[in-house]
């Protein structure tokens, strides 16, 4: 082939294309925009608004309140150290509650005091107290007269529930605002604890006082009263050693002893 054809112009030509000619582009390319990181204020900052928190911290809403802090008495949390004991450890101040002349419960208590017998004895004392004193009735009755009629009385629940409740939540706090009064160090729970476990002779004497004998029911609850009394009151002196406060000590055998005399009277008549 002739290689002339080559120079020819083709430019002229229907459906030729025209070469493409290497020229410096002026065309601007678009860019993006630098990209701004925000970033966020730590979390402490002293900012109005609070800063990020990673998904692992915890947020202040869910902490847990100081129970000397005012908002720690609204919060349910504040209350669990208190109730922090196993079965052994309830089980062993139960024992010592059934030894009043030691007077070294608030030594046992002292690292750990615990509102789960104040609520747990309580509970239970209202309940055996409604049942069984309307049981001991019952035998009373049928054994003085077999052929009289017998009627369940509701009120003892009634009756049970303040008296029980009433006497383990107002007593120790009495004695907490008198001590802190006559300006001796006191505690509030210490005095719930101790009192709670004082209530638990009279759960073992419910079962007792279940016997239709008028004399021997009230042996069995002066015994049980004296027992309670002393191991409220021997402790109670142990704890204000140094204090002249023996008024105080007698009063709370003669509160322990009028409850066990009132449990005998209007629960086992």
């Amino acid at each position: 082939m002739d290689e002339s054809y080559n120079n020819l112009p083709s430019s002229h030509l229907l459906g030729s294309v025209p070469a493409v000619v290497s020229e410096e582009k002026h065309a601007t390319s678009y860019e993006a925009p630098e990209a701004t990181m925000q970033t966020f204020p730590p979390g402490n900052g002293g900012g109005s608004r609070p800063g990020y928190q990673s998904l692992g911290s915890s947020s202040e809403g869910f902490e847990q309140q100081p129970a000397n802090n005012w908002k720690g008495f609204f919060s349910i949390s504040s209350y669990t150290q208190y109730f922090n004991v196993d079965t052994d450890i309830v089980i062993n101040r139960l024992i010592s509650s059934l030894h009043p002349l030691s007077g070294d419960f608030f030594s046992k208590i002292d690292a750990n005091p615990d509102l789960y017998g104040l609520i747990w004895i309580s509970t239970t004392l209202v309940f055996m107290l409604a049942s069984f004193g309307n049981c001991a009735t019952y035998l009373m009755q049928k054994y003085t007269n077999s052929s009289a009629s017998w009627s369940f009385d509701v009120s003892f629940v009634n009756v049970a529930a303040c008296t029980v409740y009433g006497y383990a939540i107002v007593v120790p706090l009495a004695y907490y605002f008198l001590l802190q009064y006559m300006g001796s160090s006191a505690s509030l729970v210490r005095f719930w604890c101790l009192w709670g476990y004082s209530l638990f002779i009279f759960v073992v004497t419910s079962f007792l006082l279940l016997i239709p004998i008028e004399l021997l029911r009230w042996i069995i609850i002066l015994l049980a009263g004296t027992t309670s009394s002393c191991f409220v009151a021997f402790n109670l002196k142990s704890y204000m050693e140094g204090n002249d406060l023996t008024v105080l000590v007698v009063a709370s055998f003669c509160l322990q002893m009028a409850l066990a005399i009132f449990i005998k009277v209007w629960f086992f008549p």
